[in-house]
């Protein structure tokens, strides 16, 4: 077998602060040892991948051309993205295909025909290496469309569950909860009996939570929001929070109806309650200053939340265990519904690029390398 050619997109940032995002040629040798060559079929877009692909650059201004974008990125995330000027970086955290050869050793040469989900980055590509030990078998009748969003979004929401139960917490609040991920959390906690507080940023979006049987759940836009707030943390006993959206006054409210909640009826005391609440920042929808105006006492956290610095704590039995869980409900907790497909070059058009970059809600985009 010879080398195999393809398409791939690369992200580079040049040290004026042009960023170039274009699809480049590239060769593949034949697999060996434990390598698979899998043909991609289906790769999500998920935020972690705009960070990479775009960041903060000024896309609407950009210059696009056949399968190229030029655009300029603002001088302090220039400063920010000083170690990744002049890498070329491939973009794509997940997704999945057939493997098409494989490597000598028998893990690899097992796989071979067979359809694949695994998170090696670079999957925004036609063809791509990776490691027969770190990728998940589909079952069978699954398509790559349903397992190309098998690892990022249903291992962070188990995640949550996980932290929630380590933490010793036993409700959760969560923000920007009408997501893809959201909707996967809302199906994990009525399976395992766990109390959600879902908080999003539309009706249309509660109308959607609320279809899929959750309870609580929130709208921040309406003049009532924190009174509800309150009632909803008093009502589930909710102690623990994971915030998708960063920036803004959210979290520090989050934090204050858990001490409403926690000191409703109780003796006064000058450092707050002595109920300890959490929250979890998790991603960048707001990338304004997180504002606490710490009106909750003194037993509280504020940190952030990463998928694989997590699961690299959960230990592989743990890590072993989701996955299984994801394998089993691929297609019901944890299906992925998609607003569109894109190929390649698709992908680098200005249409799509305004609109999988907007980061709406719910509107989730896949690329289809080789449609």
């Amino acid at each position: 077998m010879g080398d195999t050619r393809g398409l791939k997109i690369l992200s580079t940032l040049a040290e004026d602060g042009r960023l170039t995002v274009e699809l480049a040629e590239e060769s593949l040798p034949p697999p060996t040892g434990h390598e698979l060559l899998v043909r991609v079929e289906a790769a999500p877009i998920n935020p972690s991948d705009l960070g990479l692909l775009f960041g903060p650059a000024d896309v609407g201004n950009a210059d696009y051309g056949e399968g190229r974008i030029v655009a300029q990125m603002p001088d302090a995330a220039r400063r920010a993205l000083a170690a990744r000027i002049g890498q070329a970086m491939a973009v794509g955290n997940e997704g999945a295909g057939t493997v098409i050869a494989a490597g000598d050793a028998p893990e690899a040469q097992a796989l071979i025909g067979k359809l694949v989900t695994c998170v090696p980055g670079g999957m925004f590509a036609q063809y791509r290496l990776v490691d027969a030990r770190s990728v998940m078998a589909l079952p069978d009748g699954a398509s790559a469309e349903q397992g190309a969003s098998a690892f990022v979004n249903p291992m962070t929401a188990l995640g949550f569950v996980e932290t929630m139960r380590r933490d010793g917490h036993k409700a959760i609040v969560h923000t920007a909860a009408a997501s893809n991920l959201g909707q996967m959390l809302v199906r994990i906690c009525r399976e395992d009996q766990i109390p959600l507080v879902n908080i999003v940023r539309s009706q249309a979006q509660a109308e959607t939570l609320k279809a899929l049987g959750a309870e609580h759940v929130l709208d921040s836009s309406r003049e009532d929001f924190r009174a509800q707030l309150q009632s909803a943390i008093e009502a589930t006993g909710a102690t623990i929070a994971f915030d998708a959206i960063g920036g803004g006054a959210l979290v520090g409210q989050i934090l204050h109806a858990m001490e409403q909640a926690a000191s409703k009826n109780g003796a006064y005391s000058r450092y707050g309650s002595g109920t300890l609440k959490q929250a979890y920042i998790y991603g960048a929808l707001d990338m304004a200053p997180t504002i606490l105006n710490r009106s909750f006492g003194f037993s509280w956290t504020v940190g952030g939340w990463l998928l694989f610095p997590f699961l690299q704590r959960a230990g592989g039995e743990t890590v072993e265990r989701m996955r299984q869980r994801v394998r089993a409900n691929l297609t019901t907790t944890f299906a992925s519904p998609y607003k569109a497909r894109l190929s390649l070059e698709d992908a680098l058009t200005r249409d799509a690029v305004l609109a999988y970059n907007a980061r709406r809600t719910g509107e989730k985009y896949l690329i289809v390398p080789n449609g």
